[in-house]
This record gives C-alpha cells, sequence and structure tokens, in this order.
C-alpha cells in the first residue's frame, strides 16, 4: 500500500524539484533581464527628456528657431538650385491628386523644379488615371515627368533608383521626397532648400510630419501619441545632439550628392531610407530635423494595416542592425560619441529593447510571477514606477489625449507581442525578414495590400493571437485574486480586457475593402 501512495506522489514531488531547481530560478533571471532593459529604456527615455527641455528653454536664442528666409539672401545671391520632386506611388486611386497638385503647387521657379511620379501600379486604370493627372499639369506648364516600370524590382526603392538615373535627374541639386499620401505646404521648398544651400556639410532636411485624420477613430489618436514623440523628441534630439536620425522615408530633402555618395538606394531591407541614412552618417554628413515645418499625411485606420506595418517598422530596423553593426563599428569618418549613439541608443535600446521587454515583462514574465506564487522576487518599482514614469514621458508631446493614456499602454502592450516577433525574425533574418507590404491610402481610411499572398485570420475580423493572449492574461488574472498577494490582478483584468478589444476588432475603422 505505501508503494501506492509512494507512486501517486511522485509526479508531485517531480514537479516540486522541477520547480525550485530549473522554472523558478530560471524566472528569476528573466526577471532581472527584464529589469536591466527597463532601466536602459527609462535612462534612454529621461536623457532625451531632459535635451528637449533644455531646448526648449533656448528656443528663442538657438538656430532651431528658424524662419522661411533662413538662407533666402544665397538663394537670391546664387540663383535658386535645381530640385527634383520624387513621388513613389502604387495604385494609389483614392489620393494621387491630392499628392501631385501639392507637389504641383509648391513655390519654387519653374525652370528649377521637376516633378518626377514614379508609378508602380499594376493596374492599368489607375496607371491610366496617373498619366492623365500628369499630362494635365504639364499642360499648365508644369515640368512634370510620369514614370512607369515594367517590374518592380526593388519597390520603392528601386522606383527612386531608376528615377535618379534619368538624364533630366543629373541636373538637380537637392531631391525632395513625398509619399503618395503626403501634401507639403506651397513653401515646404522655400523653408526646407535654404538650410542645405547654407550649410555644404548637410545632407539632408527632414520635416514633420501632421496627421489629417488622427481623429478618425481610436486607433489613429493611439498612433498620434506614439508618433508626436518620435518627431518631438526622437527626431529633435537626434539633429540636435548627433546630426543624425533615421530617415522617415517621405517628407523630407537629399542633397544628391551626399545621396550617391551614400552608395544611393539599396533594397536590401524594407527599411531602406534608414538604410541610407545610416550609410550617409557614415561617410561623414550631417542631418538637420525641421521640426517647424509640417507635411500632412494620413494615418493607417485599420487594426489590420497598422499590424503589417509595425511589423515592417519593427522587422527592418532589427535586420538593419543585424547587417550594419561590423560596418558602424569600423567606420573611420564617425567619433566614438556617435557610434555610441548609432548602435546602443538609436538601434539597440529603441529598435531592439523597447520591443522586446514591454512584451517579454508585461505580457510574459509578471504574469508568470504570479503563477509561481511568490517564489519569484518583482521588484515593484520596476513594475509599476519605471513603466509609469516612460509613460508620462511619452504621453507629455500629445496632451490632448491624455484622457486615453491607460488604454494606450494597454494597446502598446498588446502591439508588443507582434513588434518582438518581427524584431526577432529581423535579427535572426527569418522568412519574413523581408516581407514588403504596401498601405493603399482611401482618403482617411486604409486597407493594407501584402505583396505577398498568404492566409491571415486578420481577414475575419477577429485576431487569433490577441485573443488567445487575453484568455491566458485573464486566467492568471483568477489565480492571482485567488492565490495572489500583490494585487496583480488588477492589471492582468485590463491588459486582458485590452487584448479581447483588439482581439474581436473593436479598434481601428472597417476596411471597405477587406479581403
Amino acid at each position: 500500500m505505501s508503494g501506492l501512495f509512494a507512486a501517486a506522489a511522485w509526479p508531485t514531488t517531480a514537479w516540486r524539484a522541477v520547480r525550485c531547481g530549473v522554472v523558478v530560478p530560471t524566472l528569476q533571471l528573466a526577471v532581472y533581464v527584464c529589469v536591466a532593459m527597463s532601466l536602459m529604456l527609462f535612462v534612454e527615455r529621461l536623457y532625451m527628456a531632459l535635451v528637449v527641455a533644455c531646448l526648449w528653454l533656448l528656443r528663442r536664442r538657438s538656430c532651431y528657431c528658424r524662419s522661411e528666409d533662413d538662407g533666402g539672401d544665397d538663394l537670391e545671391a546664387n540663383g535658386r538650385p535645381m530640385v527634383l520632386v520624387q513621388i513613389p506611388m502604387f495604385n494609389e486611386k483614392q489620393v494621387y491628386r491630392l499628392s501631385i497638385g501639392a507637389a504641383c503647387g509648391m513655390t519654387w521657379p519653374s525652370d528649377k523644379l521637376v516633378i518626377q511620379v514614379l508609378d508602380d501600379s499594376t493596374d492599368s486604370a489607375t496607371r491610366e488615371m496617373v498619366e492623365e493627372e500628369c499630362r494635365r499639369w504639364a499642360g499648365k506648364g508644369v515640368s512634370i515627368r510620369y514614370e512607369n516600370r515594367r517590374n518592380r524590382s526593388g519597390y520603392k526603392a528601386g522606383a527612386m533608383r531608376e528615377g535618379l538615373r534619368k538624364p533630366y535627374a543629373g541636373d538637380c541639386e537637392f531631391v525632395a521626397i513625398f509619399d503618395a499620401d503626403f501634401q507639403p505646404d506651397a513653401d515646404f521648398l522655400l523653408r526646407t532648400v535654404p538650410l542645405l544651400v547654407a550649410d555644404p556639410g548637410l545632407a539632408l532636411v527632414q520635416a514633420r510630419w501632421r496627421f489629417v485624420n488622427a481623429d478618425d477613430c481610436l486607433l489613429t489618436r493611439i498612433q498620434e501619441m506614439s508618433l508626436d514623440y518620435h518627431f518631438r523628441v526622437e527626431q529633435e534630439v537626434g539633429s540636435a545632439c548627433h546630426a543624425f536620425f533615421g530617415f522617415n522615408g517621405t517628407a523630407g530633402v537629399w542633397r544628391l550628392r551626399a545621396l550617391e555618395d551614400a552608395g544611393g538606394w539599396k533594397d536590401r531591407t524594407t527599411v531602406e531610407d534608414m538604410d541610407l541614412a545610416v550609410r550617409a552618417s557614415l561617410r561623414g554628413w550631417r542631418f538637420l530635423y525641421a521640426g517647424d515645418v509640417p507635411v500632412r499625411n494620413e494615418l493607417p485606420s485599420t487594426l489590420r494595416a497598422y499590424r503589417y506595418q509595425q511589423h515592417r517598422w519593427s522587422c527592418g530596423p532589427a535586420n538593419l542592425f543585424r547587417k550594419m553593426f561590423r560596418e558602424v563599428l569600423a567606420s573611420a569618418r564617425v567619433s566614438p560619441w556617435k557610434k555610441l549613439h548609432l548602435l546602443y541608443g538609436f538601434f539597440f535600446v529603441r529598435k531592439v529593447v523597447a520591443h522586446l521587454v514591454t512584451f517579454a515583462f508585461y505580457c510574459v514574465v509578471i504574469p508568470a510571477c504570479v503563477l509561481a506564487g511568490g517564489d519569484v522576487r518583482l521588484p515593484k518599482y520596476v513594475a509599476l514606477y519605471v513603466p509609469a514614469a516612460i509613460t508620462l514621458l511619452n504621453a507629455a508631446c500629445t496632451p490632448r489625449s491624455w484622457h486615453l493614456l491607460i488604454f494606450w499602454i494597454l494597446f502598446e502592450n498588446v502591439m508588443s507581442m507582434h513588434r518582438s516577433k518581427a524584431t526577432v525574425i529581423g535579427l535572426l533574418e527569418a522568412s519574413r525578414a523581408n516581407e514588403w507590404v504596401v498601405t493603399e491610402k482611401l482618403g482617411g481610411k486604409t486597407t493594407t495590400m501584402r505583396k505577398k499572398t498568404s492566409s491571415s485570420s486578420s481577414s475575419s475580423g477577429v485576431h487569433v493571437a490577441e485573443i488567445l493572449l487575453g484568455a491566458c492574461l485573464l486566467y492568471c488574472a483568477v489565480y492571482d485574486i485567488a492565490y495572489g498577494r500583490d494585487s496583480f490582478y488588477i492589471y492582468l483584468l485590463l491588459q486582458s480586457a485590452a487584448a479581447f478589444i483588439v482581439g474581436f476588432g473593436y479598434v481601428g475603422a472597417t476596411s471597405p475593402t477587406a479581403s
């Protein structure tokens, strides 16, 4: 009889041994790793906040308080330079008139401006409409060229590379780039080109994005909060302290000599814009962020479009980090301070740590600690105070959305599941590392069309991964209510609810052309 009891108790004894010898130590190590990454992210955010505060205090006396007349004397004395405007587009039925019209309406001498519409559309009707629009503006005296390729090699980077090889492009000194949904104001060139003319060492002037559809839905409001921080803090600090930041791929003006010196456009990653910026920086060129020059554009308003966009924006930088790590270290033209900023601050902390720690800590480690029943030490100052401080620093750039702060945090935690997955794919250069996504603009609504075809649960409006995450978090919350001591169930219930809200498609607009 005693043998039967011993046999029945063996699984429990074995589990206790595994739990004490493997599970708890592993989970404790994971906590310490997450604590270290959280503190790295907090220090980086605090550093940028202090820099922005100093810039704000010195704004009136610094060179960042610019007017559109800066460099105007040089332009009048030397004559205005030849500028090429590139507008890459792909099946842009709804916005091509807006983007072409805005570019053709910019104030610049007509004999010094060439508009180049790089239309990679595969739909014949769209091609005809875009070409007809170009002919209409050409009839008004605008120097506009319609370019359509026979293949889509290299996608956007390939289109712009081919565009720069045209004979008339060789006469230009600067190139302004606008995606199909971007609408520059008439004075855009007057406020950006003079900055490049005045400083021969300047390669790029990047303008700020202004979102015309930020009030469309909850999803666009949340995106506005994240992107406002990117432009008003990250880009501003990069420009002021390092003369480097990641080119946003649009709403910027490049010096063609710098672009060519950096090796031109390459399509080896899905972030060809960031790739070009890093290579130009390694060649000694400097960048300037013009935060006082806004350019109107649209935000993705469907969750499906946003998810695919975030995959590219998370996977591409991680993959570029992998490809350029040694090149940055070996660069002789870059100072150690700038190398540290590039490798540690720009790539490692912002593009890798920020994504991994959010998902690992708040969606995996904390719930696992709840299930461990208090055997794992979890510093509350890192679990509560550090993320709260980071969140407040991020949200300070968008005061009008402070009432959405709690849901914004929870939504970002849910999205971190996709961002961390994409980051790992990029670091490992796995099968989806070079997957490209095209977001079709629909005049305030967006839908996403993938260049690869594959089945997706998101096409039905139900997102299985988010629902499973919500179910796991709900189980952990119930367990904490029954057996826990630290009241983590409050956070777990809220996070679970957010995952279910996202999973059942209650965030974002409904795409009119969802497949």
